[in-house]
């Protein structure tokens, strides 16, 4: 009598446990009407390179509220810089992250649009990636940070708002590729992805970052775009002009490094 209580009990157990997971189930299988739906959204195919003229513009007009000890890093950078010694901000071969690369990229990405998500791709960092989670999960309260942290969208109408959170704290704001700080963690950047014209895609970022900013900084970042297969978007692979090709003993195909000096001139072979 009481193992038979006991296997009712663990089952009840078991099918209440299965029912929760079930619950909280993610990327969950589309249907034909998810796929219908994606073509109620805006049209954001092609290729789309940034404004790099009003990126470099808004580094003197846009300036963002720092707090006094970053504003002394950033005037440093901006210093040498300008005296032909531009601080090399994103080194070790990491990511330019959230929020460097809508900010100061120089390099093309693609949109896709696929049932509850956005994913966004760029050429640097061998193929640099967003996940944007359009199906209505909550943002994570206790996230892993990650470079690019974790991207919460939702359709208002044709904008795409974004909010991204779970940050890595060594991010950088960056104003330029050479001007930069870590957030210092507790970042948060909203967005708002729209068409101003047909070839033309705006992200309104707002960006706050209670660590490094005295309040909240409002940008604008502009995207243009490419069409009829003029321009495809390429792998860009971190140090590999830092390697040359050769054969091995075997004759197997390898790459080996370029030997530089300390000073980081390349040395005659």
């Amino acid at each position: 009598m009481l193992r038979n209580l006991l296997s009712i009990i663990s089952i009840c157990f078991f099918i209440a446990g299965a029912q929760a997971q079930e619950k909280t189930i993610i990327n969950s299988a589309p249907t034909a009407k998810d796929y219908a739906n994606l073509a109620k959204l805006p049209d954001w195919s092609g290729v789309w390179y940034p404004d790099i003229a009003d990126q470099v513009r808004k580094e003197n007009t846009d300036i963002p509220p720092w707090k006094p000890a970053q504003a002394k890093v950033i005037e440093f950078h901006r210093a040498e810089e300008k005296a032909g010694r531009p601080t090399n901000i994103f080194n070790n071969c990491l990511p330019e992250s959230m929020p460097a690369w809508m900010l100061i990229s120089h390099n093309s990405m693609e949109i896709l649009f696929t049932p509850s998500r956005v994913t966004m791709l760029g050429e640097s960092d061998s193929n640099r990636l967003r996940r944007i989670y359009t199906d209505g999960r909550a943002t994570p309260e206790d996230p892993d940070p990650t470079f690019h942290g974790y991207s919460i969208g939702r359709w208002e109408g044709d904008t795409l708002v974004v909010e991204t959170t779970g940050i890595r704290p060594q991010t950088l704001l960056a104003i330029s590729e050479a001007a930069g700080v870590p957030n210092n963690g507790d970042m948060k950047i909203i967005e708002r992805w729209h068409l101003v014209s047909k070839n033309k895609l705006h992200d309104d970022m707002e960006i706050i970052a209670p660590n490094i900013l005295t309040a909240p900084w409002k940008t604008t970042r502009i995207y243009s775009r490419l069409r009829n297969r003029k321009y495809e978007i390429t792998e860009g692979v971190c140090l590999e002009a830092s390697f040359k090709e050769a054969k091995d003993k075997d004759g197997n195909e390898i790459f080996v490094p370029i030997k530089y000096d300390v000073g980081g001139n390349r040395l005659p072979e």
